[in-house]
């Protein structure tokens, strides 16, 4: 089954009448079977859905303002089977405002060396419709992707695949509702940024509501749901001994049940897809949201902490990209290093909030003194996440524009035990090496909260950037501080 089944791609084939209709035919019998071979295709996780050819300035229109219009329609793949001239394009890619991929392929994979002659010319001619497609799309500055290949092809159709998965981030943003509870931390700059000039650019509203609000749903939440979560809890995780039945700490664990209760009903009567708080606005709170805001993120909410809204959306988005892919996307923060193991290490994590999907073996509840806040030991899951190829990505304001940093980090199993370290935790070696990568980050102004990944590739948010219009620099194994540093000065131009 599609990881995306609720949604659809459209697949759009243009042609035009100067052939004759027993090519239009063919053509059109080329374009069914390309699209039933995509949609077949275990590789692609968003149904792709067959349209009819279109030869004219108004079916080109229609089918694009039917696109719009289609809520669960994610975008448009467009191919050009043959020549498509691009001036009957430009009225309805004028009104395009889903997420558009250019299919460059034709139907057959070879040149019949034998029998070629200029009928087959004519009808299999996608090298020459589709580089007058591009040049429209070019001259009209749209923001698209480019897959070069045969459509048989598994890297098509793997290409495919990941501005899928994007352009489902992209359309969970449109309309999303997210909640800040309180301000930002204070004196913090790169949790700020306009959230007015974010909702035109990105779709999503951010808005703030007291925790008072939240507090009255708290208070309102039935004994009994809170005896029954703190029951799945200890079925679901190992129990510290303060939190059992006859510990001394019980009643911390069903404040924090009734936490994420009330929490969540909040996010579900508001719709809303994320949230955000931070440690200096817990007014009326007996301790900050710990395991709730772990365990509703590994539902599927965007979380980050300190009113870090940007990060919030993004882990949102995330989440929602790498649906159905074996990992998790999480809330996540650069703590401390160590220099000397391995040539240097990160080591991840948040005071309490990073979620359960990122992790392997052990997850224990447990409950410790936060050091900060003034409230009481709040509830937190503990474990480690598991190794393996990841990323970090970075959403920043940067005044009149927003970037996205993204590094790609090999993620280690700690060498040593942290046995006195009481919050979730990753570790990594940033690529190419620490010292350059760390650099590099610094210099593109990449935050220190980001969204950690163990399932997505770098592709596909370079694709989910080209749709929202963001500038993406990527740190890799490829990166080197001089080729970066000019990349910077491009861009800050």
């Amino acid at each position: 089954m599609k990881s995306f089944s609720q949604y659809e791609v459209w697949f759009i084939t243009g042609s035009q009448h100067l052939y004759g209709e027993a090519t239009l035919s063919e053509v059109t019998l080329h374009a069914r079977e390309i699209a039933a071979a995509l949609d077949a295709s275990e590789k692609i996780a968003v149904p792709i859905v067959f349209k009819p050819i279109v030869t004219t300035s108004a079916e080109i229109y229609e089918v694009i303002a039917q696109a719009n219009a289609q809520k669960n329609c994610l975008g448009l793949i467009t191919w050009m089977h043959t020549f498509s001239p691009a001036k009957m394009w430009i009225n309805g890619l004028k009104i395009l405002n889903k997420p558009l991929l250019h299919l460059h392929t034709q139907f057959q994979r070879t040149i019949p060396w034998e029998t070629i002659d200029m009928d087959y010319m004519n009808l299999n001619q996608s090298a020459h419709g589709d580089r007058e497609f591009g040049y429209i799309c070019t001259r009209m500055k749209l923001r698209r992707k480019v897959v070069v290949g045969h459509w048989k092809e598994a890297s098509v159709h793997q290409e495919i695949d990941y501005w899928s998965r994007a352009a489902a981030g992209w359309h969970d943003w449109q309309g999303a509702q997210f909640v800040r509870f309180g301000d930002n931390m204070r004196q913090v700059a790169v949790t700020e940024g306009d959230k007015v000039g974010a909702e035109m650019q990105f779709g999503f509203s951010v808005n703030t509501h007291a925790v008072g609000d939240l507090v009255e749903q708290m208070n309102g939440i039935d004994p009994v749901l809170v005896e029954r979560l703190v029951s799945l809890y200890e079925s679901t995780y190992t129990m510290d001994e303060k939190l059992k039945v006859a510990g001394s700490h019980r009643t911390f664990l069903k404040e924090a049940a009734r936490i994420e209760l009330g929490l969540k009903q909040f996010l579900e009567a508001g719709n809303f897809k994320g949230f955000t708080n931070t440690f200096e606005d817990l007014y009326g709170m007996h301790q900050l949201p710990g395991i709730a805001v772990q365990r509703l993120t590994c539902q599927g909410y965007g979380y980050a902490g300190e009113g870090d809204w940007k990060t919030m959306a993004l882990v949102r988005a995330m989440k929602v990209m790498g649906t159905g892919l074996p990992g998790g996307n999480a809330f996540m923060e650069d703590y401390t290093y160590d220099f000397q193991e391995q040539g240097g290490v990160v080591l991840g994590a948040h005071m309490l909030e990073v979620d359960e999907s990122l992790a392997e073996g052990e997850i224990r509840c447990e409950v410790h003194p936060l050091g900060i806040g003034g409230k009481a030991d709040p509830v937190r899951l503990v474990f480690t996440a598991g190794g393996g190829s990841a990323l970090n990505a970075s959403l920043v304001a940067m005044g009149y524009k927003y970037r996205l940093v993204i590094n790609e980090v090999q993620a280690i199993k700690p060498p040593r035990d942290l046995p006195n370290l009481p919050v979730a935790r990753t570790m990594w070696q940033p690529l190419p090496d620490f010292k350059t990568a760390c650099a590099a980050w610094i210099l593109a102004g990449g935050a220190h909260h980001t969204c950690f990944s163990q399932n997505l590739p770098v592709a596909i948010l370079e694709d989910f950037a080209e749709m929202a219009g963001l500038e993406s620099l990527v740190i890799d194994k490829e990166t080197n501080l001089r080729g970066f540093k000019l990349q910077l000065n491009h861009l800050n131009a």
